[in-house]
């Protein structure tokens, strides 16, 4: 039910996932037609494995159990609140884009270091796996067209999810009860999420050619990052678009991308999560001035200086016992959101969202040596998060709540032999997310956000350095606001569930009219919304206005 689960890919609760639909036939019992509802469509076979296999079936249990209760009329035991205060403030722009049949994972208005860039301009989605064809919204003229991004290399593969572990097939398990045994989703380039550079073009996480990387990443390689750590494959690279010239260049990587962010730095260094193993990066100034996508990448891996004298030294892999006099190397699912610091020069990531020990890593580029901060047990995971001014960590808890990290309250030694995730429980802080628990966890919310983004620039309206969290199953978003949460609802019936977001400044001398935060509906199924069949994924911005009658 968590962030990395059916929610990481579903909001649940809106009337196609509370009732079953009658194309599926009748069934004696509740779990029996929800193990026909999830075997539908091109990802109905990695559903079931994950439910079925994994998960040995119990979730169908629960959730049959959940649509004979609803069928029979119970009603939910908890009501939403009514917008308080600021939550009365809001003013919703949306619009339709993309397709009926694809989704939009994700949008980029401008670029987080410097929010005037790209003002009033277009938005640009990321449609992921369902499609090639990116939605570009102009919200001055309301128009929306397409951009197809294309591979260098004609023979790359159709891909169906992530790198290395699709999660869709070509032909249906069983027909979809919108779709039937349509092959709806198709793509090359596999666009996760993009980013704007202060020069107004946006760089993508997206795949340029196979999974087998060139030769000079790999070992025998003159390359100086391959000849400490090669890499013999990687899903998605590096992609930028220049929206002056619609211009489309490659930047072919030997780590794997799935987040892009660039740094403070003076190269404009542009860091990716979903890199695997290691800390990847692109110096955008080398690729400007030379083209040369090897010259400009470099990579390093995610080690431990575990025995304490702060360099990378030979070290002990993942699956072998400590060694006092080497370091670590460490290992899992790797990088998920990568958050550059503001006047540091680390990068920090969410590490291990999906196997392994989650928790927050910094990554020192001078030194190459990284420090990992283990979720403790009470806080189970994390998903998407980012970064304050400060340095202060923000992230989507596993256990329904914001969760921060804030390295300054450290209070033993950040390197050596005990310094290996567990070591600054005192460095975390949880913030319960609006909504109702689970029974029986009180403690927490039912809610399972899906990512974290800090305003660091007051985009929104809400004042500076303030976390933001996608409420996935609360229909818009929940901001800590000096120690309080602030619900940014979409309102009912649209429905609403994003998988991140962004702020612009598109006049920051015009008030609340000059700012707004941006993101998109990244339901994997927009035909669930309650519009049904024919909804398109709606890209919406959200501004606060002073009083509920500001204009």
């Amino acid at each position: 039910m968590g962030n990395v689960d059916c929610i990481g890919c579903h909001q649940l609760g809106q009337e196609a996932t509370r009732t079953i639909p009658a194309q599926f036939g009748e069934f004696k019992t509740g779990a029996e037609a929800w193990m026909r509802r999830i075997a539908s469509g091109q990802t109905g076979e990695f559903m079931v494995n994950r439910i079925a296999g994994q998960l040995a079936g119990v979730p169908f249990q629960y959730f049959g159990d959940w649509t004979d209760r609803v069928a029979k009329g119970e009603l939910p035991k908890s009501k939403p609140q009514r917008p308080q205060g600021v939550e009365r403030n809001l003013v919703v722009t949306s619009w339709e884009w993309g397709t009926e049949k694809q989704f939009t994972h994700d949008l980029i208005s401008s670029d987080r270091r410097y929010p005037t860039v790209n003002s009033y301009g277009p938005l640009y989605g990321s449609a992921e796996y369902s499609s090639d064809e990116i939605p570009i919204l102009d919200p001055k003229t309301h128009k929306v067209t397409f951009f197809k991004m294309p591979v260098a290399d004609p023979n790359t593969p159709e891909s169906f999810g992530p790198p290395f572990h699709a999660s869709a097939v070509a032909k249906p398990t069983q027909p979809s009860a919108y779709w039937g045994d349509e092959k709806i989703w198709s793509q090359r380039a596999n666009n996760h999420n993009g980013m704007f550079d202060k020069s107004g073009r946006v760089w993508f996480a997206a795949a340029v050619r196979g999974i087998e990387n060139p030769a000079f990443c790999k070992k025998g390689s003159d390359h100086p990052s391959a000849k400490v750590f090669p890499l013999d494959r990687s899903g998605r690279q590096v992609s930028m678009l220049d929206p002056k010239t619609m211009k489309y260049s490659f930047i072919d990587t030997c780590f794997g991308t799935h987040h892009p962010q660039f740094g403070y730095d003076a190269d404009n260094t542009l860091w990716l999560s979903g890199t695997g193993p290691v800390a990847g990066w692109v110096n955008t100034n080398v690729w400007d001035e030379t083209g040369d996508a090897a010259k400009a990448q470099g990579w390093a891996p995610f080690v431990l200086d575990t025995n304490g004298n702060g360099k990378v030294d030979e070290w002990a892999e993942p699956d072998q016992p400590a060694d006092a006099g080497k370091d670590k190397r460490i290992a899992g699912s790797g990088p998920y959101a990568v958050m550059p610091h503001p006047t540091d020069g680390s990068v920090w990531y969410t590490l291990n969202v999906f196997a392994g020990t989650p928790g927050f890593l910094r990554f020192d580029p001078k030194t190459k040596l990284s420090e990992f901060y283990a979720i403790p047990k009470e806080g189970i995971g994390v998903r998407g998060g980012d970064i304050d001014k400060n340095g202060v960590l923000w992230g989507s808890g596993s256990n329904g709540t914001l969760v921060s990290f804030d390295r300054r309250k450290c209070k033993g030694p950040l390197n050596g032999p005990n310094a290996t995730g567990n070591h600054c429980p005192e460095g975390f802080a949880y913030y319960k997310y609006p909504g109702p628990a689970f029974e029986g966890f009180e403690n927490g919310s039912a809610e399972a956000s899906y990512y974290t983004w800090v305003d660091q620039h007051n985009t929104v309206g809400l004042g500076e350095n303030v976390p933001i969290s996608t409420a996935n199953l609360n229909d818009g978003f929940a901001a800590l606001k000096d120690g309080q949460m602030v619900m940014l609802r979409i309102p009912y019936p649209l429905g609403f569930f994003a998988k991140g977001l962004d702020g612009r400044i598109d006049d920051p001398n015009a008030g609340w009219k000059g700012r707004g935060l941006w993101s998109t509906n990244g339901d994997r199924t927009p035909w669930l919304k309650e519009g049904g069949k024919g909804s398109k994924p709606r890209a919406v911005q959200i501004q606060v206005r002073p009083d509920p009658l500001a204009h």
